[in-house]
């Protein structure tokens, strides 16, 4: 079965989970200096993306009448307009996910994004108000974009940088990757499905991935 834990490990089979960490600070956070969402769309797109994303996170969060199953998927339907999870899914497996046939493909798709969300969904309660502040945002010119924050960090601590990847598809702006201090979740992901993937093939990942998502599915119907 799947274990998380927040460092690389030894050969036994964990994954990293970053991305709770990183779209919790993304969409469960406060936010400093913030301009209007008019103003960015003007400016920037890509930075205008991640701020709609969070606004319209922050009043889900910051709504503690509403029951928590329904802010849950209040939740999912807003980052699920932002974060391309099938892009994500198919970076994350690397060159083998030219091995798998269609409806494998299809399978991974749909178990690691399950995963994803309920990882995230799973840290809503994390939420503690915290600041963020936008640095800069800049684009490459083919079609991808960057957006850097800062989370601000309590008694003078080094701010932790939280950093999105976006990438432009038919002129939507959709994130594709974030880094948490330079670390990418998707390179996490990668590194870990590749060892699983060379010493215990397709059958074994999907299979851990399912016993983990159930795992927190069952723990979010729980909460």
């Amino acid at each position: 079965m799947v274990q998380l834990t927040v460092m690389r490990t030894s050969s036994r089979r964990h994954f990293t989970l970053p991305v709770s960490l990183a779209i919790t600070a993304a969409i469960a956070i406060g936010l400093s200096h913030f301009v209007t969402a008019a103003d960015a769309q003007d400016a920037n797109p890509p930075m205008a993306v991640v701020q709609n994303t969070v606004n319209q996170a922050l009043t889900v969060l910051r709504d503690k009448s509403a029951p928590l199953q329904q802010r849950q998927e209040k939740l999912r339907q807003i980052v699920a307009q932002t974060f391309d999870f099938t892009e994500m899914a198919k970076s994350a497996l690397g060159y083998h996910w030219k091995t798998l046939n269609p409806q494998q493909q299809q399978e991974f798709t749909n178990v690691f994004v399950a995963f994803i969300e309920d990882s995230y969904l799973s840290k809503l309660n994390d939420y503690r108000g915290q600041q963020v502040q936008f640095i800069k945002a800049t684009q490459d010119g083919g079609g991808y974009a960057q957006v850097n924050t800062n989370i601000v960090r309590e008694g003078g601590k080094e701010p932790i940088h939280l950093d999105f990847r976006l990438k432009n598809e038919n002129g939507t702006w959709k994130i594709y990757d974030v880094t948490v201090d330079a670390i990418s979740i998707i390179a996490n992901y990668r590194n870990q499905f590749n060892r699983v993937m060379n010493n215990q093939g397709y059958d074994t990942l999907v299979k851990d991935l399912k016993e983990k998502q159930a795992a927190l599915a069952a723990r979010l119907g729980n909460q």
